[in-house]
């Protein structure tokens, strides 16, 4: 068997194994949650339709943050993969901004409203994890390179760097807590940007611990399979700030890595959209006190005119055809 067919059966492996240990977790924590009334406040401003998932248990990320830490945490102690500071790097982000999102959504249960972490507290954490994780960045022998793979453009800016890694992680994590908004959205979005991220990797020899890398990023393609069984609509369970946060910063650090932080635009546009909908309200409306869209993220607006399953399916597809085109520049040019 070529080392390239043994590498895909790894991914299938890890990929089947992963779908059905979120599928166990699910079975095990919704329950759980309900019984403890673990549910999110949803905001007053939503519609009508919203207010049946008002006891919808939240912190589903659960589902898709276990299965990859327990799958690659086995496969090192059995020595079956080598550790790296690379894989060590996107083990750490995924982890700690899932923390920040647990202890937000915490807040959220306990206060019984919207509150949850204050802005202040958040970046603070932000910019405590973003510092190890470019001290980490340089110790695994990474350069601070701004790299455009097409122009073949490489400058180095140094210790800015860590802030372009900060930037990255926070707009990356936000722009999918601000997507997750429809049942099931954030999930499959994350999933199909993932997927594209992987074959990414995969195609990436020239980083140390990419095969791992990839091998992490297909465990949660697996769980998050599994986590859409229970999240798609009429949702049983969301991801929560625990899930969405510990995606999108993953996301913009696997980008990081990779060295296709421009490119992750393309792969994300529609957090990019949904993103700059609520920065382009909430200016216009410091400027004139008027509104742009009847409702931000715009996938609200959406929803007004037609059923959340069909707002749904058409940003699905529009994920997926970016991503295409992503792969197009990502892996052949």
């Amino acid at each position: 068997m070529g080392e390239n067919m043994l590498i895909i059966m790894k991914l299938i492996i890890v990929t089947m194994i992963s779908l059905f240990l979120a599928i166990i977790i699910g079975l095990i924590l919704i329950p759980y949650l309900k019984k403890r009334k673990k549910s999110q406040t949803l905001s007053i401003y939503l519609s009508e339709r919203h207010k049946d998932k008002s006891h919808t248990p939240t912190m589903g990320g659960l589902i898709f943050i276990i299965p990859p830490l327990l799958i690659i945490t086995i496969l090192l102690l059995m020595h079956k993969i080598t550790f790296s500071y690379n894989l060590f790097i996107i083990l750490f982000t995924f982890l700690s901004y899932g923390f920040i999102g647990f202890i937000d959504d915490y807040l959220i249960i306990k206060k019984h409203n919207n509150a949850g972490l204050s802005e202040t507290s958040k970046l603070i954490m932000q910019i405590i994890w973003a510092t190890i994780i470019f001290y980490f960045f340089l110790k695994g022998g990474n350069e601070p390179l701004i790299w455009i793979h097409t122009l073949n453009i490489k400058i180095n800016i140094g210790w800015l760097y860590g802030i372009f890694i900060l930037l990255v992680l926070t707009s990356s994590s936000n722009a999918v807590n601000i997507t997750d908004g429809l049942d099931g959205l954030a999930g499959g979005l994350s999933l199909i940007a993932f997927f594209t991220l992987g074959i990414i990797t995969l195609n990436t020899g020239w980083l140390e611990g990419y095969v791992e890398i990839t091998l992490f990023i297909f465990a949660l393609i697996g769980s998050l399979i599994s986590f859409l069984m229970f999240n798609t609509h009429p949702a049983k369970i969301f991801m929560g700030d625990t899930g969405s946060l510990a995606l999108g910063a993953t996301m913009g650090m696997v980008a990081i890595l990779t060295r296709h932080e421009l490119l992750l635009i393309i792969i994300g546009i529609v957090f990019v959209i949904e993103t700059l909908s609520c920065l382009i309200q909430r200016g216009y409306y410091k400027l004139t006190q008027k509104r742009i869209f009847p409702m931000t993220p715009i996938h609200h607006t959406f929803e007004n005119m037609m059923a959340e399953t069909d707002v749904v399916k058409m940003f699905w597809l529009l994920g997926l055809i970016a991503s295409l085109a992503s792969l197009l520049f990502g892996v052949w040019i």
